[in-house]
């Protein structure tokens, strides 16, 4: 495979640590769970769901972006954004449609449209988790187009979480759901050592202008 033999190029430039923690973590990575992010501006949310989506083992993001570029706070993503590969995609049905066309099940994280709640959804095959803006939650025209929506229950007055706090919430239940499962949810190979790849570039200081090299001297 082209990607493994490049990340066995990469590996000189590591160090040790770095080395021994991609090898750890990059077996349990998966994309089976797919956040969507409808242009959330409060840059303190995009790191923090940021950091939470990696904390999970879910190693991607999309952002679609129209009047806010999703610009998360590095001091609170605490490194998270070596590992998330984030995609920025503008925010319209013709993304989600796309989304949807890539193998993912449609879920609006919203209490509308008979929402089912998060203790008792069957996580049977992957999934694109739209979560709205702040204010205004996910756009109606997305909550018609979605397969399903999924509310997190609520005990107490409040009947919304902040949106950072409501995707981790998801992310984590349902990491837990896929462990609990016999789903066989991680990457595929060619997956894994693109990943492998990605991450052993943002790992070094020069990392694009090495592999660009490499890619070069190896066409």
């Amino acid at each position: 495979m082209k990607d493994q033999k490049t990340f066995e190029y990469l590996q000189q430039f590591l160090t040790e640590e770095r080395l021994q923690k991609i090898n750890h973590f990059a077996p349990e990575s998966s994309d089976f769970v797919l956040p969507v992010i409808e242009d959330v501006f409060q840059f303190r949310n995009a790191a923090a769901i940021v950091r939470s989506v990696e904390a999970c083992g879910f190693h991607k993001i999309i952002a679609m972006e129209s009047a806010h570029e999703f610009n998360p706070n590095l001091r609170v993503t605490k490194g998270a954004e070596t590992w998330v590969e984030l995609e920025r995609l503008p925010h319209n049905l013709e993304s989600i449609n796309e989304i949807k066309n890539r193998g993912y099940k449609i879920i609006a994280v919203s209490p509308e449209k008979n929402a089912t709640l998060l203790p008792d959804f069957q996580l049977t095959e992957p999934v694109a988790l739209v979560f709205g803006t702040e204010a205004a939650g996910v756009t109606e025209e997305i909550l018609d187009f979605a397969d399903e929506t999924l509310a997190i229950p609520m005990y107490g007055f409040t009947r919304s979480f902040n949106v950072s706090v409501a995707a981790a919430i998801c992310v984590y239940e349902l990491k837990q759901k896929l462990l609990k499962s016999t789903i066989d949810y991680k990457l595929s190979e060619e997956k894994l050592w693109e990943m492998k790849v990605r991450w052993a570039v943002n790992s070094l200081q020069s990392g694009d202008q090495i592999l660009a090299k490499y890619l070069n001297d190896n066409r």
